[in-house]
């Protein structure tokens, strides 16, 4: 049997000295982390980005079907996509949880496994955090920092008319791979002998428990000389997003159905659920893609990138925001993705 350490054993100032023993910093920029009051962090003349954000178990994460260690990193990547969505860097990260008496220190452990996987992955540091009981369930609350130069941040208002629409990756698989674990949830607590079946469906699954930061996108941009004019991550869905950037930068847009990068391996899930997979793509949510606008100048450098597709144009506001089907037909582009309070 495994062993079980009460986390009122070991008090809260006991619980945190044991979950950040072995965490090491990685940034230069780390002047104090855990275990003082606050932190502090010098980023030598660079801005300073910060983003935090909520995870609520029973609303964000069902812990059915989401391994601890999983949900630990992917709490992690929904933060440093944020920062990335600002053309920035993440440096360092504040972890913040409240538990109940149903979890243990091994528990913790094996979320913060995941905490550190994703920091060692991404080059980030923890430096700092809070704990608290809870009466009920989990709750999770990380806040990311990063650092960009003076004149590199992107948002949401930049786009221009003209501007190409983008996007990194492919869409749709996150949503599609939440299906399917909701659907072998329904079946477990209808017949708890019944064994999970996920049908070879690796690719949507992982797609939804453990999503990737756009690293690599940042990155080119920097080494191509490329500054998008607007930008922010794919997490509530592509129609969701886009709707966003035309509202700030008070524009229009026309996205090409056919463009839209979807993967194979989500085509087939989708069909066999019956479910459209540009649908999906565009209302699915939580993968956390970059959506960004470029000037046309840039469109030659996108072909050294095969993780970049152009799905669309920025129009004029009066022209409205438009998706044009496989067959021809335009249609408006209506938000409807993921909602925290539906």
């Amino acid at each position: 049997m495994a062993e079980r350490t009460e986390i009122s054993s070991i008090g809260e100032f006991g619980l945190i000295e044991h979950l950040t023993r072995n965490f090491e910093w990685q940034q230069a920029s780390t002047v104090i982390g855990v275990g003082d009051d606050a932190a502090v962090i010098d980023h030598f003349g660079k801005q300073t980005v910060i983003t935090t954000d909520l995870m609520i178990e029973g609303v964000h994460f069902d812990l059915i079907y989401t391994p601890l260690r999983h949900l630990g990193y992917k709490s992690v990547i929904v933060n440093l996509s944020d920062v990335y969505a600002m053309n920035a860097t993440p440096t360092q990260i504040t972890v913040s949880i409240a538990i109940s008496n149903r979890f243990s220190v091994e528990a913790l452990d094996e979320f913060y496994e995941g905490v550190y996987a994703a920091c060692d992955k991404y080059g980030v540091d923890l430096v700092g955090g809070d704990t608290s009981s809870s009466q009920k369930g989990f709750i999770i609350s990380i806040t990311a920092i990063g650092e960009l130069n003076p004149g590199k941040v992107v948002r949401r208002s930049g786009a221009q008319k003209g501007d190409i629409i983008c996007c990194s990756g492919d869409l749709g698989g996150a949503y599609l791979g939440q299906i399917f674990l909701e659907r072998e949830k329904k079946i477990f607590l209808e017949n708890p002998q019944v064994k999970p079946d996920f049908e070879g469906e690796k690719y949507v699954i992982g797609r939804f428990l453990r999503p990737e930061a756009r690293k690599d996108i940042i990155g080119f941009f920097a080494d191509e000389g490329i500054l998008p004019h607007s930008m922010m991550d794919i997490s509530d869905g592509l129609s969701s997003e886009i709707l966003h950037i035309c509202k700030q930068s008070g524009l229009g847009c026309v996205l090409y159905e056919e463009k839209i990068p979807i993967a194979e391996d989500s085509r087939h899930a989708a069909f066999k659920f019956e479910l459209d997979p540009t649908a999906c793509a565009l209302s699915g949510g939580e993968d956390y893609e970059l959506l960004f606008t470029i000037s046309q100048k840039d469109h030659e450098k996108l072909v050294l990138n095969e993780q970049i597709s152009v799905i669309g144009h920025m129009e004029e506001a009066e022209k409205g925001c438009k998706i044009i089907t496989k067959g021809g037909n335009a249609f408006d582009i209506t938000a409807q993705g993921w909602n925290a309070f539906r």
